[in-house]
């Protein structure tokens, strides 16, 4: 069963207002952080193949790669599969980014297909492709597919946030941040929404 699909910031504002009433620290955290980004993508090959492509680079170095692929005409399925090893290399891509795209190009995932199916078939079929992880395909989840009740605790910055906002002594684990994300149901990629933004204004305020 498909649950809540998050289509406008309406929707991100009701969520907002749940989590709210339920729970006192994001009652808390909602006025500092002011209007909560909506962060919907189109879903399919390039979607999933932008993520690979931002793993372990920064977000400047992630923007140029990505430039080059569109300009070279490599962010559609067929194009990558076809590519040349020299072509992906031109493109910025390390051998192994190459492997995953080129894996994630012959996967034949049934992106049209993904909508139907829960959340937790969506990862199954996302984290069986090379260089796909439980990271990336919740938020793939979250954001191409605007799953309202996903959430991605092996976030880092979702931890940190956890952490600040919640009064822990030290950063929970991804396990430990999954549970509590439990209470948080159903509107969890809301309050990941919460957790990031709180995070940008707590780093602010510290200079960081």
């Amino acid at each position: 069963m498909v649950g809540r699909i998050i289509h406008s910031l309406d929707c991100v504002a009701e969520g907002a207002a749940w989590l709210g009433q339920r729970e006192p620290a994001f009652a808390r955290a909602l006025p500092l952080v002011g209007a909560l980004p909506l962060r919907r993508e189109e879903d399919g090959f390039p979607a999933l193949l932008r993520a690979i492509v931002g793993q372990q680079v920064s977000v400047a170095s992630a923007r140029a790669i990505w430039a080059r692929l569109e300009g070279m005409g490599l962010t559609e399925a067929a194009a990558m599969a076809a590519a040349s090893d020299e072509d992906l290399r031109a493109a910025g891509l390390s051998r192994q980014k190459a492997r995953y795209g080129r894996a994630l190009a012959g996967a034949g995932i049934d992106f049209n297909g993904l909508r139907a199916v829960p959340d937790v078939e969506v990862v199954k079929t996302l984290v069986a492709v090379p260089g796909i992880g439980i990271w990336t395909a919740e938020i793939y989840a979250m954001f191409a597919l605007g799953r309202a009740d996903v959430f991605a605790p092996g976030d880092l910055a979702l931890q940190e946030a956890a952490r600040m906002l919640f009064g822990l002594e030290a950063r929970p684990s991804e396990k430990a941040l999954r549970q509590m994300a439990e209470d948080w149901s159903p509107w969890r990629s809301v309050a990941a929404r919460i957790l990031w933004a709180y995070y940008r204004v707590a780093k602010d305020r510290e200079g960081i």
